[in-house]
């Protein structure tokens, strides 16, 4: 399953330093052999959450890769750890696992990323990059449920991750309805918005479309610009909801 929207990694310029936490051996080091072979150095690899922390103490990273199931420390409490005692550590999630509780656990506890470990190899390596450059990575599945979640939040009236607190990029609170920011779009972009909120990544709406990439994404700026919301999970939450 492809993540929600990737880049080409092969296009990234620094070696990022990366640390593996599984507890699956062989995945460890076919992980290792993948990111090695394209442009990453791997920093350490640990099977549980004490054993990253103590190689935290003595080594440096960009970014984790960290699954949640692990026997010892597993990986909700070690995300919280690693954002409190290294916050400029990026997380990406790799798991089995994309039910509610470890979905919503993972994001708000800081992780940066959350794929599942049937993503294949592009679409991790994509997820990297994309991750180093500032921007949340949720693989379909994920960001289906996530959706679903949120608005069944706020069919409940429930007052938390709803579309009313989607912020702008002042980090100001902002009062959005459906009909409200579907109305300040062209045609184009209220198709591309609507792709969006069935979860297609840059790519897929491009070949829905029949245009490139790089237009989706210019209009996906355009969008990002007439709400204020400059974040793909919140935007897709505000335009479900």
């Amino acid at each position: 399953m492809a993540a929600v929207y990737l880049y080409d990694y092969k296009g990234m310029k620094n070696m990022n330093r990366v640390l593996l936490v599984d507890d699956e051996a062989m995945l460890l080091d076919s992980l290792e052999i993948i990111l090695t072979f394209n442009n990453m150095e791997i920093a350490g690899k640990a099977h549980d959450g004490n054993e990253a922390l103590e190689l935290l103490k003595n080594i440096s990273c960009d970014i984790a890769l960290v699954d949640l199931n692990m026997k010892g420390m597993g990986g909700i409490e070690l995300i919280r750890h690693m954002k409190e005692l290294y916050p400029k550590i990026k997380i990406l999630v790799l798991t089995t696992f994309y039910d509610d509780k470890n979905i919503t656990d993972a994001i708000s506890n800081g992780a940066d990323g959350y794929l599942l470990k049937d993503s294949g190899k592009d679409a991790i390596l994509g997820a990297i990059a994309q991750i180093m450059g500032g921007v949340t990575v949720l693989d379909q599945k994920v960001m289906q449920r996530l959706t679903s979640l949120f608005a069944g939040n706020m069919a409940s009236g429930g007052s938390a991750n709803t579309a009313s607190d989607m912020q702008d990029g002042t980090g100001e609170a902002q009062d959005y309805s459906k009909n409200e920011i579907y109305g300040e779009f062209t045609l184009r972009e209220k198709e591309i918005a609507g792709l969006m909120v069935e979860g297609l990544s840059n790519k897929q709406i491009a070949d829905r479309l029949y245009i490139s990439e790089g237009t989706v994404k210019n209009y996906i700026s355009n969008i990002y610009d007439k709400t204020g919301i400059h974040d793909r999970v919140k935007l897709v939450v505000a335009l479900k909801g």
